[in-house]
């Protein structure tokens, strides 16, 4: 990237937060500024953008002559015209987290950066992290995937940054290299955006680019493939810890890799409960340790930790039955964490798979499953693995859309219900086909239930 920005010609593809946030970084520091997009709504709420002198342009498919630099947001593939376009002239590319990182280099003291990312379970790690990074009184705040850009957390200024990263931001990141880095896990998941499982690992393994300490879910092929030959390796298991690495052991999470085996918090100070949460604390653990934070300040920030919405959150009992809201598990493998965290499930899945296929989920699950509801526009793929590998399952469908579909979904899953069961909203696929993001559908799902009677006529009743 160039070295300085006064003067530069630069064109922001996407007018949403990020393309928001860097078009105004840009215009501090004196880059002249043309965004673009398809939408002339969101170019129209671009104020600061406009009074500060950048240029709104809608539609572009080719950047304006004497474009230096393309700065995307996230979610533009690779293939759109205008990118594409931009490739073909020898316009550099990058993204609102490479900008953020050059912008943050310009710093007389640039921040610390502990980056996280995974096909599951991010920004629950990233905000744990955050957490114990708060406990042990260090100026600190989660940004990037998780809803603050990166590029306002730098100009913020704050010391350390705990930077939960997709698959996309690594995608056109150059020269990220944080102090350390983790890939959680990996599964299918964005092919329909990468292509292949390897482009996506591919991306993915850029958070270790650079790291002092490259931390590796043990327990996770992929994940310890990804690291190798990146930092310090240290990993963590869910089992019983070996050397340089993080565990359970007699109910409590232990470091072995930045200690003699040093207790750092009871398995109980992990909120939400269950395995995939486990491993996500011992990845923010492993973080925070290779960072320097001392153990108490780990059990703390552990047991101060407020989860987020929408991920494995009970929203209410009725008849003896739970309704739980893991609206954010948007693929097959967070699905699968879901469900295995209950015994019985009425389960409500469906919308856009992304290209990911889910008869292994089913298959691992059957055996837990009461009953399944299916909504969205990939449900008839649900329904056919369904019977495939669990035909004892009863299977309805709903096939009206947004809030009114996700009624109709509660009700139907309460039908089944009994005393004891759950009833489970981990969709395993995308919302964006009935809802305007997963925290709509969550929503939707917890005004649904509240909507229920104290006492619900059973299936066939």
């Amino acid at each position: 990237m160039a070295r300085t920005l006064r003067g530069l010609r630069v064109l922001v593809a996407g007018a949403g937060v990020s393309g928001r946030s860097a078009a105004e970084a840009l215009l501090a520091a004196g880059a002249e500024v043309t965004v673009t997009d398809a939408s002339e709504q969101r170019l129209a709420e671009l104020d600061t953008v406009r009074a500060g002198g950048g240029h709104l342009v809608p539609g572009l498919l080719e950047p304006p002559e004497g474009t230096e630099l393309l700065v995307t947001s996230p979610g533009w593939r690779p293939t759109v015209p205008l990118l594409t376009a931009a490739e073909n002239a020898g316009i550099e590319i990058l993204g609102e987290v490479e900008l953020a990182w050059w912008l943050d280099r310009q710093r007389p003291e640039p921040a610390d950066w502990l980056a996280v990312t995974g096909t599951n379970g991010k920004t629950t790690t990233v905000t744990m992290l955050e957490s114990i990074l708060r406990a042990a009184e260090l100026d600190v705040v989660a940004c990037g995937n998780v809803g603050l850009p990166v590029v306002d957390a730098v100009r913020a200024g704050h010391r350390v940054l705990a930077v939960e990263l997709s698959s996309f931001q690594l995608h056109w990141s150059r020269s990220l290299a944080a102090h350390a880095g983790v890939v959680l896990n990996l599964a299918d998941d964005h092919l329909d955006w990468h292509g292949t499982l390897d482009a996506y690992g591919a991306a993915k393994a850029k958070v270790y680019a650079g790291n002092v300490v490259a931390v590796h879910n043990a327990d996770d092929d992929w994940s310890t493939r990804l690291s190798t030959g990146a930092g310090r390796p240290v990993s963590f298991t869910l089992g019983e810890p070996g050397p340089d690495q993080l565990g359970i052991s007699g109910g409590t999470l232990v470091d072995r890799a930045f200690g003699d085996r040093e207790v750092l918090a009871d398995v109980a100070d992990v909120r939400p409960g269950g395995p995939h949460n486990l491993a996500n604390a011992l990845a923010a653990a492993a973080l925070a340790r290779a960072y320097g934070v001392p153990a108490d300040a780990v059990a703390r920030g552990l047991r101060e930790f407020e989860p987020g919405a929408h991920r494995s959150a009970a929203i209410a009992e009725v008849a003896g039955v739970t309704y739980v809201d893991d609206s954010k598990a948007t693929n097959p493998h967070a699905a699968d964490a879901a469900l295995r965290a209950h015994d019985r499930v009425v389960w409500i899945a469906g919308g856009l798979l992304k290209g990911a296929e889910v008869d292994d989920l089913v298959a691992r699950n059957a055996d837990r499953l009461d009953a399944v509801v299916l909504i969205g526009r990939d449900r008839a793929a649900f329904a056919e693995a369904l019977a495939r590998h669990a035909p004892h399952v009863p299977v309805e469908q709903v096939a009206a859309g947004d809030d009114e579909g996700m009624s109709q979904a509660v009700t139907k899953a309460a039908a089944f219900a009994h005393p004891g069961t759950a009833v489970l909203l981990a969709p395993a696929a995308a919302s964006m086909d009935m809802f305007t993001d997963y925290a709509h559908r969550g929503r939707a799902f917890a005004d649904a239930v509240r909507a229920l009677p104290a006492t619900i006529a059973p299936a066939g009743g």
